[in-house]
């Protein structure tokens, strides 16, 4: 079999007890809030990826990258990832949409008060971690 899940980063930027969240524009996800990151690459650390994909997608860097949960998102027969999720603190910079095609808005949210329609991975990660605090 040729056919693997992908990985994928996601990565709460933490700042006075809020986290980041971009509204997705793509098919996949496509209207559901989400969090910064991305693909994970060839010899990447996870750590890396969260600092890069952060920066390309909110130009806000970040500190003290770290892990929380890992889930296991199948978003159907042709579509499988592990989510690795990041935990880090904001370090400077103002969120913003640096890539328009991909995400339309971005806001910081608490954990308890995120929105309803959620990325898959999140849903799946409050399915496993309801209270999680951070």
């Amino acid at each position: 079999m040729t056919d693997r899940p992908k990985i994928g980063i996601g990565v709460f930027v933490m700042k006075n007890g809020k986290f980041i969240m971009m509204l997705r524009q793509r098919a996949h996800g496509a209207g559901d809030w989400g969090l910064p990151g991305g693909h994970l690459e060839m010899n990447e650390s996870w750590e890396d990826c969260a600092v890069r994909e952060t920066q390309e997608e909110t130009g806000v860097a970040i500190t003290n990258v770290r892990f929380l949960a890992a889930t296991n998102d199948i978003f159907g027969p042709d579509k499988h990832y592990v989510t690795i999720f990041m935990l880090a603190d904001w370090a400077m910079g103002v969120p913003k949409i640096c890539e328009p095609e991909k995400c339309s808005s971005v806001k910081w949210f608490t954990y308890s008060a995120m929105p309803a329609n959620i990325f898959l991975p999140l849903k799946n990660l409050r399915t496993t971690l309801p209270d999680l605090r951070l």
